[in-house]
């Protein structure tokens, strides 16, 4: 996400930056990193584009539905929308994969689907129609683990876990197919190994 901002930073776009993790400590996310919005926001910022920080928990539909309120009120619509929302690494480690669903824990796998999941499906039910009231429709971007041909005959960790990348594929399927009639366009993208702080770290 930080990575996906800097590059439109770079572009001089305005980033609204959103997350749980704030410099004031009022939430956090499930990760306990300490990277916040506020230092995302001026990443961009220092990059050439306008970086706005704004806590939102995307597993809050009120959360998500004043984010949109107030994007509509500063900005007045939105070009793209990154869904690029995730946080449940940590409910099954290593020590975890390749375990039966029986076996595993269900709270922590119902968990996994809110947070790569539910909270897509919140975050464009609220925030598509600020692109939608444009001729151009604008571009939702998916950002999930392994392309669809990937993911298609390949056990992705956990049944929980593969439901979620498997998932977020068909979310930007499903979003394109709703978007194509009114200009817009939806694409899953996937990373691969990345240089993120957390990967760097371990």
């Amino acid at each position: 996400g930080r990575g996906i901002a800097a590059a439109l930073g770079e572009a001089g776009a305005t980033v609204v930056c959103t997350g749980r993790t704030t410099r004031t400590g009022a939430t956090r996310s499930d990760y306990g990193r300490p990277e916040t919005i506020e230092e995302t926001a001026e990443l961009v910022d220092s990059l050439g584009g306008t970086g706005v920080p704004v806590p939102c928990d995307h597993t809050d539909p009120d959360q998500v539905a004043a984010l949109a309120d107030r994007v509509r009120a500063e900005h007045g619509h939105l070009d793209v929308l990154v869904n690029d929302i995730w946080g449940g690494e940590g409910l099954h480690g290593p020590d975890n994969w390749n375990t039966p669903i029986w076996d595993l824990d269900l709270a922590g796998g119902l968990r996994m689907l809110r947070l790569g999941l539910e909270t897509h499906l919140i975050t464009s039910h609220h925030l598509l129609p600020l692109l939608l009231d444009r001729p151009d429709g604008g571009l939702v971007v998916e950002v999930t683990d392994g392309t669809a041909d990937y993911n298609a005959t390949r056990y992705r960790i956990s049944v929980f876990y593969d439901l979620v990348k498997v998932g977020v594929n068909r979310l930007a399927f499903s979003q394109g197919h709703e978007l194509a009639p009114r200009n817009g366009t939806a694409v899953a993208i996937t990373p691969g190994w990345l240089r993120s702080e957390m990967m760097l770290e371990a």
